[in-house]
């Protein structure tokens, strides 16, 4: 029998790599009641380090819960469920009091670049790939565990646990350490095909399974928070908590891209490419991932770290004059960097920039990739420059989505959301670089709904996903224009020519980074 008479609404919970995210949903008809979030830094002290406190994050989580639910002003017995998403392979080393003796060692973080060269080289990395779907890159808590061996044998040994941030959240709530198979199947160490910890991977990296979470479907419900917790966010300690999914695989279900020909393009901080398919798929030349949705729904794709944190370094590094110019006209900084943008035609006069300040993954996977602005002459402006950085986001979109192109098929059409999908500009950009029809679902913070979506197929209150369709109504649509395609087709295949040309020399330049930084 339907609860959600009783109790209409969901609890979205998503922990970013930025920002906690909350919402407060409607779930018969997916009205979003409210929503707040709460910033939190990274700690990047060298070029190679990224981590944040898990601490920090705790208590984020926590006010945006406490913020969302006096915004909603709902009784909190009419929550349903909270349902749970995450950003991916962040790892946190935990004592028996699950204390946590490192912070969390974050996606972006590359120390561990030399230990997944030597997994390629000397081990059977490509098998394990093969097995895990998770590529063999320093983001990978596999590889970071292999790392940690050397780098921290003490922590290594001594530690209780190895978990991700949303487990961390989760043991604070419910006292337990359980993770999603969405999450586990991004961590490097997880048995697609058998829904278990891979032995193989296990051993490389010096641990046995009882020092990971229990895996778990991503529709397991959990009950009694933490009562104090509870009380500080204004919830009943007895309200479900559904253990939910990663991010990436969350953005496809909530834009309503997860059919056959119908892909996902989500652009926040960083970047993802994901299509849907009925069962595990890894790609033989191990440029993309596959993640679990849920045991017959995985999600094959390719994330870039330099998203929208490009656009973030263009207004506070090479156009902070600029930025405070359209402060100063009352403008959003962004906004006006965009019109600059938009002044100059697309290619930005023969200038490419390949945006790979944060190294880079899909579908090269190389850490030590740097950006690197290439036709450079006196003829260009600071707009060219600025357009060059946006354009040189959507040529990396479009790499993963080629890869993608050769193990699915081409897309039909693309789903877009994340940040960028709030600027008409930036989505166009991609729709002239794709030359494939764009649509933006009016509903930009597609993690959250697919967060809710799950949650309800959780409680039994839905056979299926089907729904999500009424939930997400078809916004803009955009069209490539023709001539601006044709003069991204030509520029593409040279942005490709550059990166290969200097591979060699990125490993050089890190070097030298890494010794002064």
């Amino acid at each position: 029998m339907s609860q959600l008479a009783a109790k209409p609404y969901i609890l979205a919970v998503d922990i970013g790599t930025t920002s906690a995210k909350t919402l407060v949903i409607r779930g018969t008809d997916g009205h979003v009641m409210a929503g707040h979030s709460v910033e939190y830094p990274m700690f990047t002290p060298r070029a190679d380090v990224a981590e944040q406190d898990p601490d920090e994050i705790c208590e984020a989580v926590t006010g945006a819960v406490a913020a969302v639910m006096t915004k909603a002003d709902i009784p909190a017995d009419k929550l349903l469920c909270i349902s749970f998403s995450s950003a991916m392979h962040g790892l946190i080393a935990v004592d028996e009091q699950g204390k946590p003796l490192t912070n969390l060692i974050t996606w972006a973080d590359n120390r561990a670049v030399q230990t997944a060269d030597i997994i390629k080289k000397e081990h059977k990395g490509r098998s394990i790939y093969m097995r895990t779907g998770t590529p063999i890159h320093p983001m990978s808590p596999f590889v970071k565990l292999v790392w940690m061996k050397d780098s921290m044998p003490d922590i290594h040994r001594n530690a209780y646990k190895f978990i991700g941030i949303k487990e961390y959240v989760m043991h604070r709530w419910f006292g337990q350490y359980v993770v999603d198979y969405s999450i586990a199947s991004a961590t490097g160490l997880f048995n697609l095909n058998h829904l278990e910890w891979d032995k193989e991977a296990l051993v490389l990296a010096g641990i046995t399974p009882d020092r990971l979470s229990t895996p778990v479907s991503t529709v397991h419900v959990m009950e009694g928070i933490e009562a104090g917790i509870a009380r500080r966010m204004g919830i009943n300690p007895s309200t479900p908590g559904v253990v939910g999914a990663s991010d990436g695989v969350l953005a496809n279900l909530g834009s309503g891209a997860f059919e056959h020909g119908v892909w996902a393009v989500s652009i926040g901080t960083s970047g993802a490419v994901r299509a849907v398919t009925r069962k595990p798929l890894t790609d033989p030349e191990g440029r993309l991932f596959c993640y679990a949705l849920k045991e017959d729904f995985w999600v094959v794709g390719g994330a870039i770290n330099n998203g929208g944190i490009m656009f973030r370094w263009v207004r506070d590094t090479l156009a902070t004059l600029e930025a405070e110019e359209g402060r100063r006209r009352g403008m959003d900084p962004y906004d006006y960097l965009t019109q600059l943008a938009a002044s100059v035609p697309a290619g930005s006069g023969g200038l490419i920039f390949l945006p790979l300040l944060a190294g880079e993954r899909a579908p090269y996977w190389n850490a030590n990739a740097r950006g690197v602005y290439f036709g450079l002459s006196l003829a260009h402006t600071k707009s060219h420059m600025i357009r060059a950085v946006l354009e040189g986001v959507m040529y990396r979109i479009h790499s993963v989505a080629e890869a993608l192109t050769g193990l699915v098929g081409e897309p039909e059409e693309i789903r877009a959301s994340g940040g960028f999908a709030r600027s008409e500009f930036w989505r166009q950009m991609l729709a002239d670089v794709m030359g494939t029809t764009l649509s933006v679902p009016d509903a930009i913070e597609a993690s959250g709904l697919g967060a809710a979506q799950l949650g309800l197929f959780a409680m039994g209150e839905v056979k299926d996903f089907s729904g999500i369709h009424n939930w997400v109504k078809a916004g803009t649509r955009h069209v490539k224009h023709q001539e601006n395609h044709d003069v991204y087709k030509r520029l593409t295949p040279l942005y490709q020519k550059v990166y290969h040309q200097l591979s060699r020399e990125f490993d050089e330049i890190a070097a030298f980074q890494k010794e002064q930084l």
